[in-house]
């Protein structure tokens, strides 16, 4: 299965470290987005601090 098309323009931001993620992993199961390094799900850039 081909890998889902991101929009270039979505940052991630993971919080465990720290860091924005230029490069996730996407989950091929549930479609979750993940860092490379940890494997923390990630979160949009432009909802931190939402929710």
């Amino acid at each position: 299965m081909p890998e889902p098309k991101r929009e270039q323009s979505e940052q991630y931001y993971c919080p465990v470290c720290n860091r924005a993620v230029s490069d996730p992993l996407v989950c091929g199961d549930c479609m979750a987005v993940i860092c490379r390094k940890c494997g923390t799900p990630l979160e949009r850039s432009d909802e931190l601090g939402l929710g």
